[in-house]
Formats: C-alpha cells, sequence, structure tokens
C-alpha cells in the first residue's frame, strides 16, 4: 500500500465547469494528489446535465491552481479528434505547466462520435485505432518530422514545434485484456471501474504484464488506476439518492452498443434499482466507511485511486477527504 497516490474524478456531464473548476480548487487545498476529467461531447443524463469542453478547461483550472496533477480520464483518440492534434494539444499544455499533465486514452463511446457523424465500429477495430493513436502522439512528442503509416491514421512528415517539456504519462481505460495488452505495449499504465479482486488479478493485470512483457518493459513499472464511485452524507438516503444521476453506468450494454441520446440513456438508468447502486457505489456516512472502501483496492494492487463523488455536498466531502481520508493513506 505504499505510494497511494488519492485523486478527484472532475466530471464535465454532472457540473457546468464554473462549478467543476472551483471542485478542483478545493481539491487541491484539501490535499488531493490529481485531479482527472471526463471528456465527452455528450453527457450520460439529460436532465441538469452539462457538457463543457475538457481541454479549454484544462487550461483554465492549470491557470488557477499551482501543483494538482491534471488530465483527461478519458480521451477517444480514435474520432472526433485526430491524435496528431491531440499530442498538439497536450505538448502544448505541458510545455506551459511542466510535469502536471497526464493523458488518459480509451476505445471511446458512442455518445461523443454519433452525434458528429461517425459511424460507431466494433471493437476490434476501435482498440486497433487507439493502438496506432498511441504510437502515433508518442511519435511527435519523440521524434522529428513524423511519418506514419496506419491502417486508420497518417502522418506526412509532422513535426511538432511546441513540444512537452517533460514525459507526458499516458493512462489507458480498459474493462478487458485486449485493451489491457495494448496499454502493456504502449503506455505507462491503466485506468479501469470496480471488479472482483480475481477478475484484477487472473484478467487485467495479467494482460498488462502480458503486453509489457512482449515488449521488453517491466510490468512493475506502470501504474494501475481506478475510478471508485463514491457518496457521501449523514443521512444515508440522502447520499444514495444524489447518485441517481449516474444510473446509467450500471448498465454495462450502455458502453457495448450505439447508444447516444442523453435522453435515452436516461431512462435506461431509471431501470437500476437502489440495490444496484449500493452494491457498486460507496455510500458512506463516516470518514470510516470511506476508507475502508478505498482500502480494499489499494490492497488489490491499485497505486492511483480516484473518487467520483456524487455526493449532495461537494465542499463537504472534498473537505472530509482532506481532513480524514487522504491523511490516512499519507501516515499508512
Amino acid at each position: 500500500m505504499d505510494n497511494i497516490e488519492i485523486g478527484y474524478a472532475a466530471e464535465h456531464e454532472q457540473w457546468q465547469p464554473n462549478i467543476l473548476q472551483e471542485h478542483v480548487m478545493w481539491s487541491e487545498r484539501a490535499g488531493f494528489d490529481f485531479a482527472w476529467t471526463s471528456d465527452h461531447f455528450h453527457p450520460w443524463a439529460h436532465t441538469n446535465a452539462s457538457s463543457g469542453f475538457a481541454w479549454f478547461w484544462l487550461g483554465s483550472v492549470a491557470a488557477n491552481t499551482k501543483k494538482i496533477q491534471l488530465g483527461t480520464s478519458v480521451t477517444c483518440p480514435s474520432f472526433r479528434y485526430h491524435p496528431g492534434v491531440i499530442a498538439q494539444a497536450f505538448a502544448t499544455m505541458d510545455n506551459m505547466y511542466p510535469g502536471r499533465f497526464s493523458l488518459g486514452l480509451g476505445t471511446g463511446e458512442a455518445m461523443n462520435e454519433i452525434p458528429l457523424g461517425f459511424d460507431w465500429p466494433n471493437m476490434r477495430e476501435r482498440i486497433e485505432r487507439l493502438s496506432e493513436a498511441i504510437q502515433l502522439i508518442r511519435s511527435l512528442w519523440e521524434k522529428n518530422w513524423v511519418t506514419f503509416r496506419g491502417n486508420y491514421f497518417r502522418l506526412n512528415k509532422a513535426n511538432l514545434y511546441t513540444r512537452p517539456t517533460s514525459k507526458i504519462p499516458i493512462m489507458v481505460a480498459t474493462s478487458g485484456p485486449k485493451v489491457a495488452e495494448v496499454a502493456g505495449k504502449y503506455a505507462d499504465g491503466i485506468i479501469t471501474i470496480r471488479f472482483e479482486k480475481d477478475y484484477f488479478d487472473s484478467v487485467l493485470f495479467k494482460a498488462l504484464a502480458k503486453g509489457a512483457k512482449e515488449s521488453g518493459r517491466d510490468p512493475s513499472s506502470l501504474h494501475k488506476a481506478i475510478e471508485l464511485w463514491v457518496s457521501y452524507d449523514e443521512d444515508h438516503d440522502r447520499a444514495l439518492q444524489s447518485t441517481r444521476f449516474w444510473a446509467a453506468q450500471m448498465l454495462p450494454f450502455i458502453f457495448k452498443y450505439a447508444v447516444s441520446d442523453p435522453r435515452e440513456i436516461e431512462s435506461y438508468g431509471q431501470l437500476v434499482g437502489d440495490s444496484q447502486i449500493s452494491k457498486y457505489w460507496c455510500i458512506g456516512t463516516s470518514a470510516d466507511e470511506h476508507i475502508s472502501f478505498i482500502e480494499k483496492f489499494a490492497r488489490m494492487g491499485f497505486d492511483k485511486i480516484y473518487i467520483l463523488s456524487s455526493s449532495p455536498d461537494q465542499k463537504k466531502t472534498i473537505e472530509m477527504y482532506g481532513k480524514n481520508v487522504i491523511p490516512y493513506f499519507r501516515n499508512r
């Protein structure tokens, strides 16, 4: 459990950008190590939803904070963004705020690409696109006059004149072994969500190590990050009901199929019962409950743990973590 970093998930879906920026400023004062933000076009719900542009927002947050690490969780590099433009954007951010950025990448979600006119390909193609994109981005950060010939992306003597001043870590979001293996080959770690320990050990971590070894890399050098869903309030029912915005995320098919209308996604969320939410969320009325919840995943081998808080009062939750939860893991 050494060197556990605690982060805050800054979710554009639930909060307008100026409010979300304030949450990260509170998080920095509370002692959070990092804040990773969603990078979506459409949100996961319709009622009272938001949909700020992550990159512009990240620049503003960097200018209004001092040291908290920032990044995306996650950016899809395959459709609405060309990976070369992603390389340029994050090189610029690191050039201006050295050593403060990471880049989270993933295979994407239909709700962000279909509304902009893209077809939604099968998972195999999306994985191939992701693999090419990571290699292309790295090449632009590290080499001059890059020519790249992939099945999906090309560069013709492309050169970044504004370079990163430090190595920007690339994290890859995954819930399956094929993407975890890609992360092991080309990235600096994985980002995942809650599963049972056996699945992490026998599937995700095993695939991550396999990819690393095939590329001659040390698997122990790669990060393992997990997003945990939490809600805090002294009133348990109030804490539980405040999570309803995210109910559709309990349904795996939302991620798998071409569902892109937030109104439809929200309607599916109505099928999710409170008992199912309670199974995956930490609905905690005390700091000890949140500590125990996080500690379980720290013992599984995760070194970066960040919370998606849907608490009724974000400031109260962030301050509680700063007073009780974060010091607990620092002192360990």
